[in-house]
């Protein structure tokens, strides 16, 4: 697919690297239509291929292969992170591996594929980039709010209070956190991230999982598609 190559400059360009020389334009509106036909794209795909899931079934669905982790996870793959025009502050923070700047970088990718190409051609490229996240269980609970999860699971058992014991770690500039979600006086699962946030949602999901192993509690809309489709997500025509 070919990009003009001031779109796909500007798609690169993130704002703080425009606000650090002569306010040059930065790609938030690609990132805005990006998005938009992201959702249009998952959101018509979704409903064609699963007739038979409710609304809030699709609505989950949608959620997991648009959410920030899902489309870092993309970029990644792509390699999108080492091309992102970044200001001096967000590259000595490593800013070009962060999910929300790679995210946002990987919605403004898609706009510009839009505005090269067509619409059809757009469409394409969001399914041939999202369609395989359907039988990546770690993207498709990229979306999933492990914390009120957590919140539900001890309130209904009646653990006890729920707190987090947070730590961190590394030098000022490239910080790290470390949780671990302590119920009742009981510590169960870790975790860890590049902000507080990030470490406390990986404690609530691994304390999740300990907590509904075995006990099929779990049974959500990612153990329908999973069980579906196996090791292989419907094709992305």
């Amino acid at each position: 697919m070919h990009i003009a190559p001031g779109t796909l400059r500007l798609a690169l360009t993130h704002r703080s690297y425009a606000y650090e020389n002569s306010n040059l334009p930065t790609n938030e509106r690609l990132e805005f239509l990006g998005d938009s036909i992201l959702g249009l794209a998952v959101t018509d795909y979704l409903y064609r291929t699963f007739p038979d899931l409710a609304e809030g079934d699709l609505a989950k669905l949608r959620a997991a292969l648009v959410s920030t982790r899902a489309l870092a996870r993309v970029a990644r793959s792509l390699g999108v992170g080492p091309h992102i025009s970044l200001g001096a502050g967000e590259r000595l923070t490593r800013g070009q591996d962060k999910d929300s700047i790679l995210a946002d970088t990987m919605e403004a990718l898609i706009g510009a594929a839009y505005l090269s190409t067509d619409t059809e051609t757009a469409r394409r490229l969001v399914l041939r980039l999202v369609v395989p996240l359907l039988s990546d269980k770690d993207a498709m609970t990229a979306g999933k709010d492990w914390k009120t999860t957590i919140q539900e699971i001890a309130a209904a058992r009646d653990l006890g209070e729920i707190r987090y014991m947070i730590t961190d770690f590394g030098p000022d500039h490239h910080k790290s956190f470390n949780a671990t979600l302590v119920i009742g006086g009981t510590s169960y699962g870790s975790g860890s991230g590049p902000s507080k946030k990030e470490a406390e949602r990986e404690a609530a999901r691994a304390t999740v999982e300990t907590l509904t192993a075995g006990r099929g509690e779990q049974g959500d809309i990612l153990t329908l598609v999973l069980d579906r489709f196996g090791d292989k997500a419907p094709s992305a025509s």
